[in-house]
C-alpha cells in the first residue's frame, strides 16, 4: 500500500475533510507511563465534519478516528503550553490500516484519552471551536447534524478565495466561479470551479491532492458531457488530453447550464466528439463490436465508472455455469435477452405479480434493482475491497453472502424473490484479465459456514480455473451471433422503449417508482426530512438509466460488413479516402431545374420553365429539348422498355409524352392542385404521386403494354389524404410488397406498404394497403427523402439544415446530422452505405453510412445545386444547380 494511507473512503459518505496539523501524539497523562507508550507519536490530525483521524507517520501504526459523536470532552490540557494541546476523551474509537494491511475497521469501545501537541497551529485560535461545534452538532438528529454541518461548511468555504497566482498570464479573465463536489466512487469532495478565457481551474476546498488545483486548458478539452446525478442534472464531466478526466456536480441545473454555455463561447474550446454520433450506425454494421456499443450506451445514459449509483450495466448473456465444456455456437445455454432478469423463471414470476396486485399505488414487481453500489461492490469487492469498507462502515459483508462462486451467484439472481442483479463491464473485459475474481491482495474476508476461506471466486468448470478464459469466454458469447442479433431486447429493456410506462408493464420490466428519472424534483421538496429520506432511497436502491430511445431499438445487420464485402463496396468504401472529378456538364434550363431521372445512358431532366430535357451522356450532347408546358414540371420518368415519359406538372396534371411521336399522348388530370412528387416502380408499371392538395395517389398500368390502354377510371389504385402539402416521396420495391413514404410540408414523414403480388393480374381498382404510419419529424418542410436499395432505411433532409436516416422496420432514427447549410436534394450510392447530398450554397457531399463520415466535400456550382442523383451502372453522379447565372447539369466520376 502507499505510504500515504490516508483518503477519503475512510471517512463516512459525505463527510466533508477540512485540512489537518502536524501534531504529536502524547502518552496518555491518565496512564501511567511504561516502554510502549513512553515516546510521543509524529503524525497529522485531520479534522472533518464528524470525526478527527489521527495519520500516525509509522505506516506500521494503525490510523486512528475518533468520531465526535462518540467524544465526552474536547479541551485544552492546561499544565504545559495549552494554547498547543488538544485533549480528547472518547467512549469508543477506531483502528485503521493496522500494520499498514487492508482489514475490517477495529471498533475500540473503551474509554480513552488522547493529548495531541500541535506543532505550529494554536489550538485557541479556531480550532478547539470548531471541533466543539461539531460535537454538539454530532449529538443532534441526523438532519439537524446535517443542516449544522452545512452551515458550518458554507461558511469556511465562502471565505475561501481563488488565488489569482494560479491563472495562466496577467491577461487571464476570470469568467466565472462555480461551487462544485468532485465525484468520485463514494467520495464527493468540495471545491471551486473557475472559469476563464483560456482554462478551468478546479481548487478543492482542502488539501486532500498532492496539488493546491488542477488546471485545464481549454484547447486540450477533447469533450465535455453533461451528466445526471442522483437523477438531477447537474453533473459534468470533462475529459482532455492523454485521457484525464473531472467529474463535478454542481448546485442546480442553471449554475451548470449557465456554466456550458460560457464555455461553448470561448475560442480556444474546440473539443472532439470521443463519442462518434454515428455509434448506432456503426454497431448495426458490425463496425464496432457488442461490448463497445454498451460502453457507449451507458456513458449516454449517465452511467460511468466515477459513480457507483450510476456505474456502467451489462447482461448476462450464459446460463449455463457447470458444465466442463460449452459451445458459444449452441443458442441453447444463452439467456433470453427479451426479458429481465426477474422474469426468467416464469414461477418467481407469478409470486412477484401475486405480491404487486396486493400493494397500493405506486405499484412496481421488483423490490430489488438490476444495478446499486452494493450489487456493483458485490462482484468487485477483491479489486476494490476500501470501497466496500467505506459503503459498509468498515466491514466486509458475511462471509456466506459474498461473491464466492459463479453458479450460485447466477442461481440466486434466477430464483431468489429480492435478487435480480445484473453484471458489471468487468465481466467482459479481456483487457483487465479477469482480475476481479482474484483475491490479489490476499485479504482475510474470513470463512464461510462449512469452514472454507473466502478466497477467489469459484469460477465454471468450463473455466478450468482460469480467470483469463473466463472473461474470455463470456466475450465471445457476448459477440457471438445469438446475442447480436437479440442484444437490441435488452437494449430495449434497460435504455429503451420498455423501460417504463406501459411498455415496462407489459414486459415485466417494472421497478419501483423513485428508479426514474422525473419520478420526484429533489428541488421542490421544501420538507428537509423527506428530502434527506429520498437522497438516502435513490443514492443506495438503484437509478434506471436515462431513457435513450423511445421506439424499439433497430437489430444488428447479420452479415460482417468487415468481412463480407462486394466488388462495388471495396471500390467505393475500403480506400480512407475518395474525389470526384468533372467529366462533362450540359447547358440546362432557364429556371432552376426541378429533377434528375437516368434511363441507360440517358440523363432526364425538368425545369421550372416548363420545359424537359434529354442528354446522352456519352457523347455530352443534348438529345431532346421539349417545351412541354407553360407551368413548371416537377418530375419525369421512363417507362420501363418504352418511348413514353411521365411528367408530373404544377397544372395538377400528369403527362404522357411520346418521344416517338414527338407529341403528348395523354394528360390525367390527377389532383386538385399541382402535382409535386412522382416515383415510379418500373418492373410493376405502379406510379405514386405526391400532391400540394395534401393527398397521395397510387396508379397502375405504366408498363409497355398497358399506357396505351391507359383509363383513368380503372387505373388509380389507391388513395391517401394528409393534413399538409407532399413535398417529396420515394418508393421502392421488396419481394411483391412495395414500400413508400412521402414527405409534408411541415416536416412529418409517413411509410407504408402496398400488396402488390397480383397488381398486374388484378382487374379491380384497390389492391391491399397498410395504414400510412409517421415514421420520424423534422422541424421544417423536408426538401428530399429516398429509400435504401433493401427498403431497411431511410434517408431525409430539410430546410432546418438537418440530415437523418430512419431505420423503416422500428421508425429508430438511426443517425441525425446538422449540416452548414440547407441541403435540397440526395441520393443513395452504392450498396446501401453512402449517401450524396447537395445543398443551396453549391456544395456536393458524399456520406458513409457505415461509419456516418463525411467522405467528400467539394463546391460544384458557385450558386445552388437543386437535383443529384447516382447511376450505378457507370458510377456517376450526376448533379443540377445554378453555376454563372446559368442552369446546368454536371456529371462527376467518382475517383
Amino acid at each position: 500500500m502507499d505510504k500515504e494511507r490516508f483518503s477519503l473512503l475512510l471517512l463516512e459518505p459525505n463527510e466533508i475533510y477540512f485540512e489537518d496539523f502536524s501534531v504529536d501524539l502524547l502518552p496518555n497523562p491518565e496512564e501511567p507511563i511504561n516502554a510502549e507508550n513512553c515516546r510521543p507519536v509524529m503524525g497529522r490530525l485531520k479534522l472533518c465534519s464528524k470525526s478527527l483521524v489521527f495519520d500516525p507517520k509509522d505506516i506500521k501504526s494503525p490510523i486512528l478516528k475518533i468520531p465526535f459523536k462518540d467524544c465526552t470532552e474536547i479541551t485544552t490540557w492546561p499544565l504545559i503550553r495549552p494554547e498547543n494541546q488538544l485533549l480528547i476523551r472518547c467512549s469508543q474509537y477506531i483502528k485503521m490500516l493496522e500494520g499498514n494491511v487492508l482489514a475490517p475497521y477495529e471498533f475500540v469501545v473503551e474509554r480513552k484519552t488522547f493529548l495531541f501537541l500541535f506543532h505550529y497551529a494554536n489550538v485557541n485560535d479556531y480550532f478547539l471551536q470548531l471541533c466543539q461545534q461539531l460535537h454538539r452538532a454530532s449529538s443532534l438528529h441526523a438532519l439537524d447534524q446535517a443542516d449544522m454541518i452545512a452551515t458550518i461548511v458554507f461558511s469556511r468555504h465562502n471565505r475561501t478565495k481563488f488565488n489569482p497566482l494560479w491563472l495562466e498570464s496577467i491577461y487571464e479573465k476570470i469568467l466565472l466561479e462555480c461551487k462544485v463536489d468532485e465525484i468520485k466512487p463514494l467520495i464527493f469532495n468540495p471545491g471551486k470551479l473557475v472559469l476563464t478565457d483560456t482554462c478551468i481551474y478546479f481548487q478543492p476546498y482542502n488539501n486532500i491532492q498532492p496539488y493546491p488545483v488542477i488546471k485545464i486548458k481549454l484547447s486540450s478539452i477533447t469533450n465535455t458531457i453533461k451528466r445526471r446525478f442522483l437523477l438531477r442534472h447537474t453533473g459534468l464531466e470533462i475529459r482532455w488530453e492523454d485521457s484525464k478526466h473531472l467529474y463535478v456536480s454542481f448546485r442546480n441545473l442553471d449554475e451548470r447550464n449557465n456554466f456550458c454555455g460560457l464555455l461553448g463561447e470561448q475560442s480556444s474550446y474546440n473539443p472532439t466528439n470521443e463519442e462518434p454520433e454515428s455509434m448506432m450506425l456503426k454497431w448495426q454494421n458490425r463496425l464496432i463490436s457488442n461490448y463497445d456499443y454498451l460502453v457507449y450506451l451507458n456513458s449516454l445514459a449517465d452511467r460511468t465508472v466515477e459513480d457507483l449509483t450510476q456505474y456502467p450495466v451489462f447482461p448476462w448473456v450464459l446460463t449455463d455455469y457447470t458444465s466442463n465444456k460449452i459451445d458459444v455456437n449452441d443458442e441453447s445455454i444463452y439467456r433470453d435477452l427479451s426479458k429481465p432478469m426477474g422474469a426468467l423463471n416464469p414461477e418467481r414470476l407469478e409470486r412477484l405479480k401475486e405480491r404487486c396486485e396486493e400493494m397500493g399505488n405506486p405499484k412496481f414487481l421488483y423490490g430489488s434493482h438490476y444495478s446499486a453500489p452494493g450489487f456493483v461492490l458485490f462482484y468487485l469487492v477483491r479489486k476494490y475491497p476500501h470501497l466496500m469498507l467505506c459503503l459498509q462502515n468498515g466491514r466486509f459483508d458475511h462471509p456466506d453472502r459474498m461473491f464466492n462462486k459463479l453458479s450460485d451467484t447466477f442461481s440466486n439472481c434466477l430464483n431468489n424473490m429480492s435478487d435480480f442483479k445484473e453484471l458489471v463491464p468487468e465481466f467482459y473485459d479481456v483487457s483487465q484479465n479477469g482480475d476481479f475474481l482474484v483475491n490479489l491482495h490476499k485479504i482475510n474476508f474470513g470463512f464461510r459456514s462449512d469452514g472454507t476461506p473466502v478466497n477467489h471466486v469459484t469460477l465454471p468448470p468450463w473455466a478450468k480455473n482460469s480467470p483469463e478464459q473466463f472473461v474470455r469466454t463470456l466475450r465471445e458469447a457476448l459477440e457471438s451471433d445469438y446475442v447480436s442479433k437479440n442484444l437490441n431486447h435488452w437494449i430495449d429493456l434497460i435504455f429503451g422503449y420498455k423501460q417504463r410506462g406501459e411498455e415496462a408493464l407489459k414486459a415485466n420490466n417494472l421497478f419501483y417508482h423513485l428508479c426514474y428519472e422525473g419520478a420526484v424534483d429533489l428541488d421542490t421538496v421544501k420538507d428537509a426530512n423527506a428530502r434527506h429520506a429520498l437522497e438516502i432511497q435513490i443514492s443506495e436502491f438503484g437509478q434506471i438509466p436515462k431513457q435513450l430511445f423511445t421506439r424499439p431499438h433497430v437489430s444488428r445487420d447479420t452479415e460482417s460488413s468487415l468481412q463480407i464485402e462486394s466488388p462495388k463496396r471495396r471500390s467505393l468504401g475500403a480506400n480512407t479516402s475518395f474525389g470526384l472529378e468533372l467529366k462533362g456538364s450540359y447547358p440546362a434550363h432557364k429556371e432552376p431545374i426541378t429533377s434528375l431521372s437516368i434511363d441507360g445512358d440517358c440523363i432526364i431532366s425538368t425545369g421550372r420553365d416548363g420545359v424537359l430535357k434529354l442528354y446522352n451522356i456519352e457523347t455530352n450532347k443534348q438529345i431532346r429539348n421539349l417545351a412541354i408546358a407553360d407551368v413548371p414540371l416537377s418530375a419525369c420518368f421512363k417507362i420501363a422498355n418504352s418511348s413514353v415519359l411521365v411528367i408530373a406538372s404544377w397544372d395538377d396534371t400528369i403527362l404522357l409524352y411520346n418521344c416517338d411521336y414527338g407529341r403528348i399522348s395523354d394528360v390525367i388530370p390527377a389532383h386538385d392542385d399541382a402535382v409535386s412528387a412522382l416515383s415510379l416502380v418500373s418492373d410493376l408499371g405502379i406510379l405514386i404521386s405526391g400532391s400540394w392538395d395534401c393527398s397521395v395517389k397510387i396508379w397502375k398500368g405504366f408498363t409497355d403494354m398497358e399506357y396505351k390502354s391507359f383509363r383513368l377510371s380503372e387505373s388509380m389504385i389507391g388513395y391517401c389524404s394528409f393534413d399538409e402539402k407532399i413535398t417529396c416521396l420515394d418508393s421502392r420495391r421488396k419481394d411483391f410488397l412495395v414500400n413508400i413514404a412521402a414527405a409534408t410540408a411541415t416536416g412529418e414523414i409517413f411509410v407504408w406498404e402496398i400488396d402488390a403480388q397480383n397488381i398486374v393480374k388484378s382487374k379491380t381498382c384497390e389492391i391491399p394497403s397498410t395504414e400510412p404510419k409517421r415514421l420520424a419529424k423534422h422541424k421544417t418542410e423536408i426538401t428530399s427523402l429516398a429509400f435504401n436499395s433493401t427498403a431497411t432505411k431511410l434517408a431525409s433532409c430539410s430546410v432546418d439544415k438537418m440530415f437523418c436516416v430512419t431505420d423503416v422496420v422500428t421508425g429508430m432514427n438511426l443517425f441525425s446530422k446538422g449540416l452548414e447549410n440547407s441541403p435540397t436534394s440526395l441520393s443513395w450510392c452504392g450498396e446501401s452505405e453512402f449517401i450524396l447530398i447537395v445543398d443551396v450554397s453549391g456544395h456536393l457531399a458524399i456520406w458513409n453510412l457505415l461509419e456516418g463520415n463525411l467522405k467528400c466535400d467539394i463546391t460544384a456550382t458557385d450558386g445552388p445545386l437543386s437535383c443529384v442523383c447516382y447511376d450505378e451502372r457507370k458510377q456517376l453522379v450526376i448533379t443540377a444547380g445554378r453555376e454563372k447565372n446559368d442552369y446546368q447539369i454536371k456529371c462527376w466520376v467518382l475517383k
